[in-house]
C-alpha cells in the first residue's frame, strides 16, 4: 500500500514541480537573450544599422521589430501594448509602422530596454498555476504555456539573424570574443 501510495505521490508531485520552474526559466531566458539582443545593439557601430541583406529588414528594423512584437505579443497574455507605442491589438500594420521608425541608434536600445521590461511584465500574467488556461493568441486558442514557448522561440530566431547580420558587418558577438 505504501508503495502505491509513494507512486500516486510522486506521479502528482513530479509534474508540479517541472512546471513550477517553467515560468522561472522562461524569464531567466528572456534576461539572457535580453542582454545579448542590448550587447549587440551597442557593438554593431551605428552606419550599420541601416545595411539589410536584399529583400530583408536592416539591422535597426530588426531591432525595433523585436521591440514591437514584445510589445504586441504581450496583448494576447492580457497586457496591452502602451499608447505611446501607438500599437494596437487589431491591426497588425501598427507594429509594422513602429518598426520602421527612423530612429538613432541610441534610441533604439532604449526602445529594446522598454520593450523588454515591458515583455517581463506580461510574462508575470503567466504563471505555474495557470500555463495551461487558454489564451487567444493571434485569433487561435492557444494555452498560455505555448504562447510562452513560442514567444521564446521568437527571440531566439531573431538573436541568430542579428549575430548573422552583425558578422556581415565584421563584428563579433561580444559574448563569443
Amino acid at each position: 500500500m505504501r508503495t502505491r501510495a509513494l507512486v500516486l505521490f510522486l506521479s502528482l508531485a513530479i509534474p508540479a514541480s517541472a512546471s513550477a520552474q517553467l515560468m522561472g526559466d522562461m524569464h531567466r531566458d528572456v534576461n539572457d537573450v535580453q542582454k545579448k539582443f542590448t550587447d549587440l545593439a551597442k557593438a554593431i557601430p551605428e552606419p550599420a544599422y541601416s545595411w539589410r541583406p536584399t529583400g530583408a529588414r536592416s539591422v535597426g528594423e530588426v531591432f525595433l521589430h523585436i521591440a514591437a512584437d514584445n510589445y504586441l505579443i504581450p496583448v494576447s497574455m492580457g497586457k496591452p501594448a502602451p499608447a505611446s507605442t501607438g500599437i494596437s491589438a487589431t491591426d497588425f500594420k501598427t507594429a509594422e509602422t513602429f518598426e520602421k521608425r527612423k530612429l538613432t541608434k541610441d534610441q533604439i536600445i532604449a526602445e529594446l530596454d522598454a520593450s523588454f521590461k515591458h515583455l517581463h511584465e506580461a510574462m508575470g500574467l503567466t504563471t505555474d498555476a495557470n500555463l495551461n488556461e487558454n489564451i487567444k493568441f493571434f485569433g487561435q486558442d492557444w494555452s498560455r504555456q505555448r504562447a510562452m514557448l513560442a514567444t521564446v522561440t521568437h527571440l531566439h530566431e531573431h538573436l541568430g539573424q542579428m549575430i548573422a547580420y552583425a558578422r556581415s558587418n565584421s563584428v563579433a558577438p561580444p559574448w563569443s570574443r
